[in-house]
């Protein structure tokens, strides 16, 4: 299967692509920019999603579902969300089809035109600040936590699956709240929930921090965000969690009766992932040979291959103890399954388990019942060893776990080399081109010179990071003061 692969230094964009195309977790769809996600695929958002929606709840949210469709009117409400959306939007005008009486197939029937044009919802701010209005009358009816699973549509020119596509998975949170400071909490709260499940079941490591003005949300005082960097040295904006002050209050006159009965605007915030997470993942563990998938989401976790001779006994014996360590391992809550398929021999299985990223293959054949062992053989390292088969589930689900640190340390230790602090123009750009990763270098804090850096290197801010040291210091392109430094670096 590997053989079949383009290899990360050959074509890193192209590796992407075969990755996601050959490892069976999506495919182009007729509807040019958006995307097919197939059962793998599709299994491994929804454990992301089923982990992301146990912690949601943990955390006091609920889950609601409000229109794909939104009114044009209520865009035009938020001066800065609309014109932070306006070119991404796909619009509905017409209602209704009918055969062409020319004989040309279905036509649009130009007497069913909308009298108010609808937006499929690139995000739904504005229509669930539409529906609280109904919903906030005083200080008791707060705080709202709602999340909503959805998709959403943004018209994108230039796709890639799962990093860029027309439609996406995602989920959304809006929350509404009596104060500030309890809005600005709920924003980092969620960020750390983010960053949790990164770093604990994505065993990506990210770094947390605040957007500039420039890269800030459409409509929001504030965005939070966890960025990661990518395997090619680019980095990927993980998560967003938005501050949003009282805008979308004031847009839709959504007010409420304090304690002391005082009229007040609600504040606001906004945060979400989206399936750009299997992008994330897979570009920041997989190799030449295929996918790599850390066990606490991977869709399939152990898989058990037999290798059968013509003895009708001994292919039994075989398929008991299999049935057995299926049973055993479920009990532990493991994905488990034995590929007993005839149809295929067991050097091709391996090698689309391996392309697939199982972390766990277990090889066993008659010999090895007579040995009373086991092959164990580990993704993540491409290493295997002989294992006795007493106590093997035990030792399955403590190597899961292992595998699992070991992939969130590898990643880190790679990110923590790709850090680099520049004081000059020239280092900046030499490291921009060569090394790649992070650039902790300063800034003078204007949007213009972020303009411009941007312009002459294709490095945005990704982040000014949470808890940064405060430094005195010259910005890299005007030498004018700095008191920090920031991280930039090109990105997805």
């Amino acid at each position: 299967m590997a053989d079949n692969l383009t290899s990360r230094k050959q074509d890193y964009s192209q590796w992407y692509n075969d990755l996601v195309l050959k490892g069976g977790l999506a495919e182009h769809s007729d509807v040019r920019g958006c995307m097919v996600i197939k059962p793998y695929g599709f299994a491994l958002w929804e454990n992301m999603r089923d982990v992301l929606d146990k912690m949601f709840k943990e955390t006091g949210h609920q889950n609601a579902y409000f229109p794909l469709f939104i009114p044009k009117s209520y865009l035009s409400k938020e001066a800065s969300h609309v014109e932070g959306f306006a070119k991404e939007c796909a619009v509905v005008t017409h209602y209704r089809l009918k055969n062409d009486p020319n004989g040309g197939g279905v036509i649009v029937d130009p007497e069913a035109k909308l009298e108010e044009e609808l937006i499929v919802r690139p995000t739904s701010e504005t229509i669930i600040w539409s529906t609280y209005k109904g919903w906030i009358q005083s200080y008791r009816d707060l705080p709202i936590l709602v999340n909503q699973w959805a998709n959403v549509v943004r018209w994108e020119m230039r796709t890639r699956l799962f990093l860029r596509t027309a439609e996406f998975l995602w989920q959304e949170g809006h929350t509404a709240h009596a104060t500030k400071e309890e809005a600005i909490a709920e924003t980092v709260q969620m960020l750390d929930v983010y960053a949790t499940f990164a770093e604990e079941y994505m065993a990506m490591p990210v770094i947390k921090g605040v957007k500039t003005a420039n890269e800030r949300f459409a409509g929001a005082e504030d965005t939070y965000c966890i960025e990661a960097l990518m395997q090619d040295g680019k980095a990927l904006q993980a998560g967003t969690s938005h501050f949003l002050g009282q805008n979308f209050a004031k847009a839709f006159d959504v007010k409420f009766a304090d304690k002391n009965n005082n009229i007040e605007y609600v504040w606001a915030t906004s945060w979400g992932v989206s399936t750009r997470l299997i992008g994330a993942l897979i570009m920041a563990h997989s190799d030449d040979e295929g996918l790599v998938m850390p066990p606490r989401i991977a869709p399939l976790q152990v898989v058990i291959v037999p290798i059968y001779n013509k003895d009708a006994e001994a292919r039994q014996k075989i398929d008991d103890k299999a049935g057995q360590l299926v049973k055993e391992l479920r009990a532990k809550g493991i994905r488990v399954k034995f590929d007993n398929d005839d149809t295929s021999r067991p050097g091709w299985k391996f090698a689309e388990y391996e392309l697939r990223g199982v972390p766990v293959r277990i090889a066993l054949g008659a010999r090895d019942l007579e040995n009373n062992v086991a092959e164990v053989a580990r993704r993540d390292e491409k290493t295997k060893a002989s294992t006795s088969l007493d106590g093997l589930t035990d030792y399955v689900s403590a190597l899961l776990e292992e595998i699992q640190q070991n992939m969130y340390n590898k990643a880190l230790a790679f990110r923590d080399a790709s850090i680099t602090k520049v004081d000059s123009w020239e280092e900046f750009v030499s490291t921009l081109d060569g090394k790649g990763g992070f650039v902790a270098a300063h800034w003078d804090g204007t949007a213009e010179t972020e303009d411009k850096i941007k312009e002459m290197t294709k490095a945005t801010i990704r982040c000014i990071p949470l808890n940064n040291e405060q430094e005195a210091g010259k910005c890299i392109l005007t030498g004018n003061p700095s008191t920090q430094r920031v991280l930039f670096a090109r990105a997805y």
